[in-house]
């Protein structure tokens, strides 16, 4: 296994996330941010915050296998998202929710940052995903 994961006693819990990952390896693998938008670059779930991320986690998927890797390889997951309320919250996890099983997404997540921004790529998109793993 190169990652592992952890949340050392003392960090703030609950969370639906580990505070610290250490991998070992020699492969980076970074994965720029995923859109909700299929191969032909159609929009997909317009205005749907879950169904977004839903479908810019299995983007993520795609890359991350394209290289080689999954979300067991992945240290860290960044999310941007688009006016960011705390009520966007339940939406949010839903989103991750509804894929994690498929994806093999691990419970809890690897270490993440959600970032609220004013907007991203175009402005139908709601959220994007960048993720970072390593491979031996």
């Amino acid at each position: 296994m190169t990652v592992e994961l952890s949340t050392p006693e003392g960090m703030f819990q609950p969370v639906p996330y580990h505070h610290v990952s250490v991998a070992t390896g020699t492969r980076h693998v970074h994965i720029a941010g995923q859109i909700a938008r299929d191969e032909h670059g159609n929009k997909v779930a317009p205005g749907d915050l879950a169904g977004q991320l839903a479908h810019a986690l299995r983007n993520t998927a795609r890359g991350l296998a394209g290289a080689g890797a999954s979300f067991s390889d992945v240290v860290r997951l960044r999310f941007f998202v688009t006016d960011w309320k705390p009520e966007k919250y339940t939406d949010f996890m839903a989103g991750i929710e509804s894929v994690a099983d498929e994806l093999g997404i691990p419970r809890p997540l690897p270490p993440l940052s959600a970032i609220g921004v004013d907007y991203l790529f175009e402005p139908d998109v709601l959220v994007e995903v960048e993720a970072e793993a390593i491979l031996d």
